[in-house]
């Protein structure tokens, strides 16, 4: 395993993260926008130690070697952890690496640890060994993890049940308890931050994007999108995990009812997950195969762009309090947001409306929405222009300078 060691140079940052690394021969993989971060976050500061779980074998598809980062790497350490999400693997291995960890704390200058779960979240570990020291630091979450284990506990079988039974009060309570201790929240979209500024010291919306200038549609683009609108079925698109917390069915429900109205469209989902098999299943039984495609994952950042430049509109149907970057990746995109809305998609849509939101779980308000969008082509094409009104303000460099600016004044 590749582990370098421990230095001690000014203006350090300790980052937990939740990603993990996969290490394989002894070489260390990280998914690809995690690299980018990791990137992105020692370009504003002088060195970087970074802690993750680290899993044994092969890396996933979307994982890259760590030399994948460049000359950056000579100012980033990583420490990888066990991954340790079950209860007695955890407890295990807990000892050890409360000493390890309170090291790597009292060799930094500065301190960011995202938060997430229960079993195996060395995040958490991190936090409160924080506070235990008498350090600042600041949390980072993308998502309510007690919430998303609550919203989909029927998802799937009893063993599952159970634990987000056992599971769901101890992590409301230590999610409340580290936005309380921490000097600073960083909380990504509204939902998330709504959730938690309330029990926060210091709390601070932000978005979580890895997004250049050359990733929002050209003008050149824009005009050939909308001069294309007019003709032909409405493009639909979504990229996400095909789980429960993104609400699968429910998007195939939509798909079945305006099919069932005469709508013409043509759908596709990009995206793994452990219930892929069954919409394949469904999209056969509803006899859809002509109209929605299912290719699985894509590690291709040029094509998913590309494929949310053609779609006329993302449809999503989310369940839980999460901050997916596909919303805003849709927006620059010039592709408007449509499904469930939530206090982060709200948020996003709140200066120009580049989105139409519908009740969470209610299929039939969100076939409405898309019929009328694949009947009006005019209100349509107003749509994608504010779309790309509302992402015009996402730039991944300048949302990681913010960042790390606050962390540098509060933690």
């Amino acid at each position: 395993m590749q582990v370098l060691p421990l230095s001690s140079h000014p203006k350090t940052l300790l980052l937990g993260i939740q990603a993990p690394f996969f290490s394989r021969d002894g070489v260390l993989y990280q998914e690809r926008q995690a690299c980018n971060g990791l990137r992105l976050w020692a370009e504003n500061f002088e060195y970087l130690h970074v802690m993750a779980p680290a899993e044994q074998g092969p890396p996933p598809r979307g994982w890259v070697p760590l030399s994948a980062l460049g000359p950056e790497l000579d100012r980033i350490e990583c420490h990888p952890l066990p991954a340790a999400f079950r209860p007695d693997r955890f407890l295990r291995a807990l000892p050890k690496e409360r000493a390890r960890i309170r090291t790597l704390i009292d060799r930094a200058d500065h301190l960011c640890f995202a938060t997430g779960g229960l079993w195996g979240d060395w995040g958490m570990v991190a936090a409160l060994e924080a506070s235990r020291m008498g350090r600042k630091y600041s949390i980072w979450t993308d998502q309510v993890c007690s919430q998303l284990i609550w919203r989909t506990r029927g998802s799937r079988g009893l063993r599952h049940r159970a634990l987000a039974w056992g599971s769901y009060l101890p992590m409301r309570w230590a999610e409340r308890r580290l936005a309380r201790q921490a000097d600073l929240g960083l909380f990504h979209g509204n939902d998330t931050f709504r959730q938690f500024a309330p029990h926060s010291r210091q709390p601070f919306m932000m978005h979580n994007v890895h997004l250049s200038k050359d990733d929002h549609i050209t003008p050149e683009a824009l005009a050939a999108k909308l001069a294309g609108l007019q003709d032909g079925p409405l493009r639909i698109a979504y990229v996400g995990r095909a789980i429960a917390m993104k609400g699968p069915f429910d998007w195939l429900a939509v798909l079945r009812s305006l099919a069932d109205q005469g709508v013409a469209f043509q759908a596709e989902w990009f995206g793994e997950g452990e219930d892929l098999p069954k919409m394949k299943a469904q999209v056969a039984q509803m006899g859809l195969g002509g109209r929605v495609s299912l290719p699985g994952f894509c590690d291709d950042h040029a094509q998913i762009f590309e494929t949310l430049r053609r779609a006329h509109v993302l449809m999503f149907c989310h369940k839980t309090m999460e901050s997916p970057r596909i919303l805003i990746e849709a927006l620059v995109s010039g592709c408007p947001i449509v499904g469930y809305g939530s206090a982060y998609s709200q948020d996003l849509i709140a200066g120009h409306g580049g989105g139409v939101l519908t009740a969470m779980d209610d299929t039939r308000a969100l076939t409405d929405a898309v019929r009328h969008l694949a009947l009006d082509r005019l209100a349509l094409g107003a749509l994608v222009q504010r779309a790309v009104r509302d992402g015009a303000p996402f730039e991944t460099r300048a949302l990681f300078r913010q960042r790390s600016d606050l962390i540098k004044q509060y933690a």
